[in-house]
């Protein structure tokens, strides 16, 4: 696997190695020891999926302390925008992002560690997406970020009045309405 880092620390796009023939393609998707020799020892104990269609967003999640996860996330069939923003006080990149496009065809990973709020948007018709979680869901420890803060300027790719939310989604608070937990 090649890992790309991205414009904030521990952060990082992970592009596998695709091999092909006329039977179609095989790549590893997770493997333990390259993980932990290329970004470090994580121990994930749940893995995610979910299925949406074209407009939704989802997030901005997190979940707070002493709850708080490290996420890999890919997508097996479509296209998302993912993105991480950094919800860490006493980072120099605090209230910035990193987005990355996943895809079923560039079978790209981005990782996520804790201390980051985490939401995608899908871009195509549908998409199904997978993740892999170092900590236990914690409905208690949940947390969100409004997916639209101005202050985040962040371009989902999505025309406004096309974008599908949960209640609950919006109706998450500003950044600057915001005290973090990390």
């Amino acid at each position: 696997m090649e890992v790309i880092k991205t414009d904030i620390e521990g952060v990082y796009i992970i592009e596998p190695r695709i091999f092909t023939d006329a039977r179609g393609y095989f790549f590893e998707s997770f493997s333990q020891r390259e993980f932990d020799e290329k970004i470090g020892h994580v121990d994930f104990v749940q893995d995610n999926e979910s299925f949406s269609s074209y407009g939704v967003v989802r997030g901005l999640h997190f979940q707070k302390p002493p709850f708080t996860q490290s996420k890999l996330v890919r997508v097996i069939r479509g296209t998302v925008l993912d993105v991480a923003v950094d919800l860490r006080k006493e980072s120099p990149t605090y209230g910035k992002y990193v987005a990355a496009e996943l895809s079923g065809e560039n079978h790209r990973q981005f990782f996520i560690p804790k201390g980051f709020a985490h939401g995608f948007a899908v871009l195509s018709e549908t998409a199904l997406f997978q993740y892999k979680c170092d900590a236990f869901y914690a409905p208690q420890s949940e947390g969100a970020i409004a997916y639209n803060d101005p202050s985040l300027n962040i371009d989902w790719r999505i025309p406004s009045d096309k974008i599908i939310l949960s209640a609950k989604d919006a109706q998450h608070p500003m950044l600057k309405d915001f005290t973090s937990p990390f």
